[in-house]
């Protein structure tokens, strides 16, 4: 079984400003990318150390802003996707690139789960962006926050992606109640796991794999069990990985991001996901 390891650096900046987005509110200093570059490029090599035939790991890269826009991330990704150890390097982006760089990943190795944004990019250059990841081989999800506004073009743009890309929807959580039952069931006809990212989960006390199977690396190297419990369980230049995994239960109430809630035991993810869990890409469309 492979580690699952969520890595978030230094990178807050992005090429988007989503009114939606709690990040991406400010822009990076050079100083702090020339930091952030030099403690991804030290934790892949942490990566390329660690991982074995044993451990072997799964990467996945989930930035507070736009990563692969930095040539830095693009080469990270390349390098992890060639190590023979590590199973699977996946990326959160808006495809706001140049995807060639991508000819040079390993394609058996390499995923990514895209976000479609009606406000800062056509719909046009979206779906040619996609066209470019089929035709370079590369695994990707497609997906879009459900705001109402934007009904029109999720509708759009699923009847433009071929029938097997997954299209997930995130549900709009600033609002109780947001939603109708007749707007949810719009919404679950195109993503048919919809309503498992409506809830708020209650999971105090819950078993989840965050901690054992999959965790949390800031780009200090400091590890966490999940983006979501911050409580510090070590550093991977500094103590051993072995000594930092452990199994327990959810300290928080409750869990509403995907990233988080899909390690929850009892949401049985890998039954719905398998291999495509970090990508969001489910068995149905693997």
């Amino acid at each position: 079984m492979s580690l699952k390891v969520i890595y978030r650096g230094h990178l807050t900046d992005c090429n988007y400003s989503c009114e939606y987005c709690p990040f991406a509110k400010e822009k990076n200093s050079r100083e702090l990318q020339a930091l952030d570059k030099k403690d991804l490029d030290r934790f892949v090599d942490w990566v390329e150390q660690n991982s074995s035939a044993d451990q072997p790991m799964e990467v996945f890269i989930t930035p507070y802003g736009e990563a692969l826009v930095r040539k830095w991330y693009q080469e990270a990704v390349i390098r992890l996707s060639h190590l023979p150890h590590v199973s699977k390097v996946a990326a959160q982006t808006n495809l706001a690139w140049n995807t060639q760089w991508l000819s040079r990943c390993n394609t058996q190795t390499t995923a990514l789960w895209t976000t479609y944004h009606p406000d800062f990019v056509t719909e046009e250059k979206f779906v040619s962006k996609c066209n470019e990841l089929a035709a370079l081989q590369i695994r990707h999800s497609v997906g879009v926050v459900g705001l109402k506004q934007h009904f029109p073009q999720i509708t759009s743009l699923r009847q433009r992606l071929p029938q097997d890309v997954y299209m997930w929807i995130n549900a709009y959580k600033r609002e109780v109640d947001y939603y109708s039952e007749e707007e949810i069931a719009f919404l679950e006809d195109i993503d048919y796991l919809f309503r498992l990212n409506l809830p708020w989960y209650e999971s105090m006390g819950k078993d989840c794999k965050a901690g054992s199977e999959v965790v949390s690396i800031e780009g200090n190297g400091d590890l966490f069990r999940c983006h979501f419990i911050k409580t510090r369980k070590g550093n991977i230049f500094t103590d051993s990985l072995a000594s930092m995994l452990k199994k327990e239960t959810c300290s928080k109430a409750t869990c509403h991001c995907h990233i988080g809630y899909i390690h929850l035991d009892a949401m049985k993810s890998h039954e719905v996901y398998g291999s495509g869990l970090l990508e969001r890409i489910p068995v149905r469309f693997s």
